[in-house]
């Protein structure tokens, strides 16, 4: 009776063989569908712009959902508070800084102003 020995290429080729079997597949299925889809009517295109603009509302919506789940779920609140704080004195920071540059333009707009008179 024989033993049979495989070698390891053997069984790499064995694993791999559906797969490269699927890829074509798909891959034929993807030309066909683009095909199909050159062949529709405008009218029909714009029925499935709008068709696609609703679907991709709906996974953004859901996406954001499912963002406020994770947020809600697995982050802690201690860490959302830390991240608030920090967010919120850089954003007075900015705020400060946004008031300093308005004050300087005024003030050498003005002064801009008062030179433009003494001519």
């Amino acid at each position: 009776m024989p033993s049979f020995n495989p070698d390891p290429q053997w069984i790499a080729a064995a694993v791999e063989t559906p797969f490269m079997a699927l890829l074509a597949w798909m891959l034929h299925s993807l030309r066909r569908s683009i095909a199909q889809g050159e062949a529709n009517p405008p009218e029909r295109e714009c029925a499935d712009l709008s068709h696609q603009q609703a679907a991709l509302e709906r996974t953004r919506d859901d996406l954001a959902a499912f963002k406020l789940e994770v947020a809600r779920t697995y982050v802690p609140l201690s860490l959302i508070r830390d991240v608030d704080g920090r967010l919120t004195a850089h954003l007075i920071r900015i705020e400060q800084k946004l008031d300093e540059a308005t004050r300087a333009a005024h003030s050498t707009a003005a002064q801009m102003r008062v030179l433009a008179e003494d001519r």
